[in-house]
């Protein structure tokens, strides 16, 4: 422990109510203590893997709280962004995220910042731990000129550093996670590519193949399908003869994990990233996660499934609950501290929704810049052979 004052936790989640509390020493604890807190559940599911992550993961107080920001910030800017949409402010194409705000955070936990990643189109929790700012990611999805991707990206295509987006056709992320994976044991800098795709893609004939010479070439990247339970509007029962997608690489190790359990998501990460940095090459994890809003925006997401299920997920297994009712239950945070991040949170989506409202449309100067990565100008044929336009890097 770091300070005098520590306190270690022990509580049995998959067994019951069973709790034992020691006190390293005798004087009196407050909520800036550091705190370690270890957690027990259940095993995950393997596939060809000899052990699984450790059954006990370590918390501090000081991770918590940065979890809970974050995936309330996410959580926030997301009921936001559905808001904008059915005000006609956000068009086009809008796929949220809440519900599976641990997958995203556990994952960033897991792996470092220097590491790579790609995911399909539901991407706006991955660009906000990538490192992008809600202002940013709000002033993208409404099409300004401050945007993430300068308003021409909208919300399928926006992209920080080592973030590859963002990829609107289903399941073509998926190779080219592969190819990033490629680079990054090419140059030797022992750094891996974290490759996202849903259930839906999951049957996709391109992601077999990538499995195939990712093997082959033991490339260092982690498959991860988010399983969220319905590819659009179908329920994975329908869709696939086999719902195990852990097991879907094969000859590729695999393990499925609770996406609903940031610290769950946490652990079998860093075991996945320790896997492809010791050379063994790719693995695959399947993260069991539920999303409360339609597919996108256009899709209500109640004609194939309940209002009660949606319902009962939020009451039994919200991601951002579960770390809070743990947090408040062992101590380490209060409930004022923890209304005070909700009122930050809400403050700065609001400031960010502002800002998304007013800044300006890019011009259409802008509209051709940005084709090529650090070249000379060129010109840019329009929508005729005499319309000329002018890219810059």
């Amino acid at each position: 422990c770091r300070k005098a004052s520590a306190k270690v936790i022990t509580i049995n989640v998959s067994g019951g109510n069973s709790k034992e509390i020691f006190e390293l020493f005798t004087n009196k604890l407050v909520f800036s203590d550091f705190y370690l807190f270890y957690i027990f559940w259940q095993k995950c599911d393997l596939h060809k893997l000899e052990e699984g992550p450790p059954l006990q993961a370590v918390l501090s107080r000081e991770e918590g709280l940065q979890y809970y920001r974050t995936m309330q910030t996410m959580r926030r800017m997301e009921l936001k962004a559905d808001q904008l949409y059915k005000q006609k402010i956000i068009r086009g194409f809008c796929h949220l995220y809440d519900g599976q705000e641990a997958c995203a955070v556990g994952i960033e936990a897991g792996i470092n910042l220097s590491d790579h990643l790609i995911t399909a189109y539901r991407a706006h929790g991955y660009t906000l731990t990538r490192g992008g700012t809600v202002r940013e990611i709000m002033a993208e999805l409404t099409g300004r000129r401050g945007g993430i991707a300068k308003g021409k990206g909208g919300s399928m295509h926006m992209y920080t550093k080592h973030f590859y987006g963002g990829n609107g056709i289903v399941g073509a992320q998926v190779p080219l996670g592969a190819g990033v994976a490629l680079a990054c044991k090419y140059l030797g800098k022992n750094e891996l590519c974290v490759c996202l795709y849903g259930d839906g893609a999951a049957n996709q004939g391109q992601i077999f193949e990538t499995y195939n010479m990712a093997s082959l070439w033991k490339l260092p990247c982690i498959f991860i399908c988010e399983n969220n339970k319905y590819g659009m509007g179908t329920s994975v029962e329908r869709a696939a003869a086999s719902t195990d997608y852990y097991k879907r690489g094969d000859f590729i190790p695999g393990l499925r994990v609770d996406g609903m359990d940031v610290l769950c998501v946490r652990e079998a990460t860093k075991l996945a990233a320790e896997h492809c940095r010791s050379g063994k090459g790719p693995i695959l994890m399947e993260l069991q996660t539920y999303r409360y809003h339609g597919h996108s925006m256009s899709d209500p997401g109640v004609s194939y499934r309940t209002r009660d299920e949606i319902q009962e997920v939020r009451s039994k297994s919200d991601p951002i609950s579960m770390l809070k009712d743990r947090m408040l239950s062992n101590n380490m945070a209060s409930v004022e501290e923890l209304k005070e991040i909700d009122v930050e949170v809400r403050k700065e989506i609001e400031d960010a929704a502002q800002f998304a409202t007013t800044d300006p449309e890019p011009p259409l100067d802008d509209l051709c810049n940005h084709i090529f990565y650090n070249d000379p100008p060129m010109e840019v044929r329009g929508t005729n052979p005499w319309t000329k336009l002018k890219s810059v890097s």
